[in-house]
């Protein structure tokens, strides 16, 4: 295991080394507070489950007979801790997390007055960086009421680039520097699909939304290969801390394919990753001339699903809505594509044997991807599991289109409670009814993959499960839930997280639940959610993370019998 500053102590090497030294053919977990699906998809209980040196599960049950029946087993007793299946987010950002990190967060900033003391103090700490580089800022939570400008910064930095995304990562916010070195002035004209804020004058603001941001990303310079490799490292630490023992990279880079199948390869991939190609361009017509790459043969890493972009965030009023924004009249957001490019888009992906995944959140880019589906034959939009990735905001009639068409809604119930502030004086009260609407699509038969979109939101599962039954803060408000009738039930929610999500990677056989067959990955944490009051589930601690059988991370070790 490799040693990052955030990493395991000393100590706690140790002793994952000497749980591997006394590995045998078969290791049994006893004395579990136990949780899976069955292949009906409903809750299970058992309190021991056996696996041998492959990390392949041979028997799930009850300690007594499993004893008997595994008599020269290698036991670990848990003392009636809860285990579960290795949760699994169905949408995140790998590289992108780990990079996160080691940057500027203005996340849980609450004036702008602060945020301009945060990015003062960090250069001051970092006299060094070339770019002052991070974000996650949130207008809506400042009492400025409008959008940061450049000068906002260039108040506190001006001799360097600064760079800082929205919370959402589909808005971001320039100084005068990083404007002025990517050639943007009064003259640049908006790219398709992205918009650069003006003021009365015409002249930017500094604020760059979607496709415009790229205007400044090219003149970033790129990572190296140490970082992105630190970033890789923190990444998969974080992701096993937090529980997941899967997730969905929705949006693979050239590099990020590069690192993830060299880690495989070596065994260092601590996390399964189901890999979405990042658009439909150049990298995608080298790598698809193999074909998707279905497993690296240990399940660590696949390549299968290509991702796509619809529009932006309901945050930035990027989302493309089919009438105009309920606080703002003089705009419907954007679609990034037109009707046939992006239906021209879909087919390509797909006629080469990819699941295509896509980036919906306002109800005319949803209504564009499911008229793009539509034109595919059925047989082949049943066997590819094509997902629309957010289906955030929707018209309520076009919901029933997911279960005939059978697109998968892949959903992140954090994005509920971090958008309640502000999501209904966006859409109003009338849209509201098709947003978040988790209960729809349960209630028709829709398999929902749920994820988080870290570093967007937290990578912690059990918030997410937690908002998704809650519809609450995690401070408790609002005190009967935000539109509470949308809410999922605990089992739901668990599914979503597990079952579903494998579902939606075509890797349900193999993961998702603990049954003979599949791959030995479970957690064991530190209380059980299916006693606790539902507003504690958040607080819920990951004891220890086992991937195939073995031990990737833990705060302590487990009992030999």
């Amino acid at each position: 295991m490799i040693l990052i500053k955030t990493g395991l102590s000393l100590i706690a090497v140790t002793v994952l080394m000497s749980i591997s030294a006394y590995a045998t053919a078969d290791t049994m977990i006893e004395n579990a507070n136990g949780y899976t699906l069955n292949r009906q998809q409903k809750l299970i209980r058992f309190d021991a489950i056996v696996f041998d040196d492959s990390g392949k599960i041979t028997a799930v049950g009850r300690s007594k007979k499993l004893i008997r029946q595994f008599p020269l087993a290698q036991r670990i007793n848990l003392h009636g801790k809860t285990l579960l299946p290795g949760l699994i987010d169905a949408h995140g950002h790998v590289l992108a997390l780990g990079h996160h990190q080691a940057q500027l967060s203005l996340r849980d900033t609450r004036t702008l007055a602060e945020a301009q003391g945060r990015i003062s103090d960090h250069a001051q700490r970092f006299p060094s960086q070339l770019w002052i580089l991070g974000g996650e800022w949130n207008q809506v939570n400042w009492d400025s009421g409008r959008f940061p400008t450049a000068h906002d910064i260039d108040a506190v930095v001006s001799d360097r680039p600064v760079w800082l995304s929205r919370v959402d990562g589909h808005a971001a916010w320039a100084n005068s520097r990083a404007m002025q070195l990517a050639g943007i002035g009064r003259d640049t004209p908006d790219p398709v699909g992205g918009k650069i804020e003006r003021d009365a004058q015409g002249n930017p603001t500094g604020m760059l939304i979607d496709n415009a941001m790229d205007l400044i990303q090219a003149v970033i310079p790129p990572a190296s290969d140490a970082g992105n490799r630190m970033a890789l490292d923190a990444a998969l630490l974080t992701l096993a801390q937090s529980g997941l023992t899967s997730v969905h990279d929705a949006g693979v880079s050239a590099e990020a394919d590069r690192l993830f199948r060299e880690y495989a390869a070596n065994a260092k991939l601590s996390v399964r990753i189901y890999g979405m190609i990042s658009g439909a361009d150049d990298f995608f017509e080298r790598i698809s001339r193999e074909g998707p790459l279905l497993s690296d043969g240990q399940d660590r890493y696949a390549l299968r699903a290509v991702k796509l972009f619809a529009d932006g965030a309901l945050g930035s009023r990027g989302a493309a809505l089919a009438a105009p924004y309920s606080d703002a009249p003089d705009t419907s957001g954007l679609l990034f594509q037109t009707k046939s490019a992006m239906a021209a888009m879909i087919k390509k992906a797909a006629d080469k044997g990819y699941q295509v995944n896509v980036h919906a959140i306002g109800d005319a880019a949803n209504r564009q991807i499911l008229d793009g589906f539509a034109a595919l034959p059925a047989a082949e939009r049943t066997a590819a599991r094509h997902r629309i990735e957010h289906a955030q905001v929707l018209a309520v009639e076009d919901i029933p289109r997911f279960k005939s068409l059978n697109i998968i809604p892949s959903m992140q119930p954090l994005h509920a409670t971090s958008d309640m502030t502000m999501a209904e004086q966006r859409v109003g009260h009338e849209r509201i009814k098709g947003a978040y609407a988790w209960r729809r699509y349960l209630k028709q038969g829709s398999r929902i993959a749920c994820g988080s979109d870290f570093p967007v939101e937290s990578a912690n599962p059990f918030w997410g499960i937690h908002a998704a039954v809650t519809r609450r803060s995690r401070d408790g408000e609002p005190l009967h839930g935000w539109y509470a009738d949308q809410a999922m039930t605990l089992t739901e929610a668990f599914r979503c997280f597990t079952l579903d999500a494998a579902y939606a990677a075509h890797q349900e056989n193999i993961i998702g639940s603990l049954e003979k067959g599949k791959w030995a990955d479970f957690i064991v944490v530190d209380r059980d959610m299916f006693t606790i009051p539902a507003q504690q589930i958040h607080q819920i601690q990951v004891v220890q993370t086992w991937l195939a059988g073995k031990v990737v991370y833990q705060n302590e070790a487990p009992s030999l019998k």
